[in-house]
């Protein structure tokens, strides 16, 4: 990416001959060039999670543009979770370690939560179940846009507060980048399991979207939750995205909501 000039115009045709900007479905504003230039170097791994990326005035000479035009796509990369503005410091590559993401994709929250205060993410103890490799089905191979029949690597798991089961996942990740993924590393590593993925395999998850519908519990889930069987439950369906809009972790979460909900929040 060194030295790479964009092209801010399109010369192999005459003036009069050329259709406005706004209608050509080629077009891209000049910004989000330079953002695609900056994700592509984030996903081939120029800077590593946690790093500070050069200046803006360092990457305005790099790509022959004003430095205002990498601050505007800087200033969507930090609004989108990819990148880290700390003051007086630079901007850093953002990473699941960070304290202020790592609970990003955790919506879990208690029904005592004072209504319209932001509840703190109360700490979940993790029970690992299974972690084995296995043959994608048709449904994880359509979702993960593999093919059915390849490779995956299975995860089960309970998350629990104050020692009772909350949540029952089954998680899928695709391709042989989790080959050495064990069930004893799964239980040694302490920290978020983004963090896991994205420190030791390389795959770091920058948005993800979620279905979500309700579902009654069968006999295992029943048994694992601690709820009755055909107990309602919340089915939170998951499929992660790393840099390049590429399918990284299928996820299938059943939530027990007796005296918890699931929230989100809007813009």
């Amino acid at each position: 990416m060194h030295g790479m000039m964009v092209s801010r115009t399109a010369p192999d045709s005459a003036p009069e001959a050329q259709a406005p900007a706004a209608s050509n479905p080629s077009f891209s504003p000049l910004y989000r060039q330079i953002k695609g230039l900056i994700t592509r170097s984030l996903q081939h791994g120029d800077w590593k999670p946690g790093e500070l990326i050069p200046s803006e005035s360092d990457l305005a000479r790099r790509f022959g543009v004003s430095q205002g035009t990498v601050r505007k796509a800087v200033d969507e990369l930090a609004a989108e979770g990819l990148l880290l503005r700390r003051q007086g410091r630079g901007t850093f590559v953002s990473t699941h370690h960070e304290e202020r993401v790592k609970f990003r994709f955790l919506r879990l929250v208690p029904d005592a939560a004072v209504e319209g205060e932001r509840a703190a993410p109360q700490p979940m103890e993790r029970q690992f179940l299974e972690c084995k490799r296995a043959r994608a089905s048709q449904e994880v191979a359509r979702v993960l846009g593999i093919k059915s029949g390849e490779s995956v690597t299975q995860i089960r798991r309970l998350l629990l507060l104050a020692g009772s089961p909350v949540v029952y996942e089954d998680i899928y990740l695709p391709g042989p980048a989790f080959r050495a993924l064990t069930s004893e590393r799964l239980e040694s590593y302490r920290g978020p399991l983004y963090a896991l993925f994205e420190s030791e395999f390389s795959t770091r998850m920058v948005r993800a979207e979620e279905k979500l519908r309700a579902v009654n519990a069968t006999e295992q889930e029943a048994r694992l939750l601690q709820v009755k069987q055909g107990e309602a439950l919340l089915l939170v369906e998951r499929l992660s995205f790393s840099y390049g809009e590429l399918p990284a972790e299928y996820r299938r979460g059943l939530y027990d909501t007796r005296h918890h909900h699931y929230r989100n929040e809007l813009n």
